[in-house]
């Protein structure tokens, strides 16, 4: 079975500090909202972009569907709303929880590789597909922290998620290299034993070393080690460039998005 979304090459984040940029990308076939943005409405800007055939992909970063209480209606009817809205061929969020006993963390928090945790997930993405009428891919979040008792190595607790939910896997590479490093694995061994084929899209960002970790930042370039991981992964999935505050020029953040083709071979957007 083909992704929602492939064929549609290299990506970039709508943000409104950049959608001049996505705006002026010839060669644009995708992108991705961050859902929680869209409350008061969809943009002009990204409304011009879905209209000349860009598919927008909103992106949940709210629902907290490692948690034990039942994603908040409201949030999932929002996100069902902008799948709606922007003609979405699938939505996305993250395998994290952000909220417990009706305590909000305002950070994506990181999930135990448990049995039980699973079926935690596996319940809430259900629930959450009942409402929503577009495919879903979930997200493993960059953590700088594994919770002790993990029952399942990564790669297991992915798999036994995605095959009982029917969802698709969205890869950050980014995570995946910054996870490696903050564990003390090969990115390269951690990626291959993925459930690689089923994604449906990756996302790629910058980060930095401090304090003995590395940090997600999506604020710093995508490090050349990132791009190289992008050539491992068979099959060139559709790539999406994060970028979150500290927008350098135009000309950079399109040199990234080449940079980024080249090492997935999708054809240029830029040009």
């Amino acid at each position: 079975m083909s992704s929602p979304l492939a064929g549609r090459g290299t990506g970039i984040g709508w943000r409104p500090e950049i959608a001049g940029v996505a705006a002026d990308l010839p060669g644009l076939r995708f992108t991705e909202v961050i859902a929680e943005s869209l409350h008061s409405g969809v943009p002009p800007a990204l409304s011009a972009l879905a209209e000349r055939g860009v598919a927008v992909v909103p992106h949940g970063v709210k629902l907290s569907l490692g948690g034990t209480d039942e994603p908040d209606p409201g949030r999932v009817s929002h996100l069902a709303w902008c799948a709606e809205v922007l003609g979405a061929p699938l939505i996305s969020e993250h395998i994290a929880f952000v909220r417990a006993g009706g305590l909000e963390a305002g950070h994506l928090l990181p999930v135990p590789r448990t049995r039980e945790q699973a079926d935690v997930i596996v319940r809430n993405v259900l629930r959450v597909k009942e409402s929503v009428s577009v495919p879903i891919a979930l997200e493993p979040i960059a953590a700088l922290f594994s919770w002790p008792g993990d029952e399942l190595t990564e790669a297991e607790f992915l798999t036994d998620i995605l095959d009982r939910t029917g969802a698709w896997l969205l890869l950050d590479v980014a995570n995946c290299y910054a996870n490696a490093l903050n564990r003390g694995e090969d990115p390269l061994s951690s990626v291959e034993r993925l459930p690689l084929e089923r994604i449906a899209y990756m996302h790629v960002a910058g980060g930095r070393s401090a304090d003995g970790y590395y940090h997600d930042t999506h604020t710093d370039p995508v490090p050349r080690e990132v791009l190289d991981l992008l050539k491992a992964i068979p099959g060139a999935p559709p790539a999406l460039l994060e970028r979150d505050g500290a927008y350098p020029a135009a000309e950079v953040l399109k040199s990234e998005l080449d940079a980024i083709s080249h090492a997935c071979g999708h054809p240029v957007i830029t040009s």
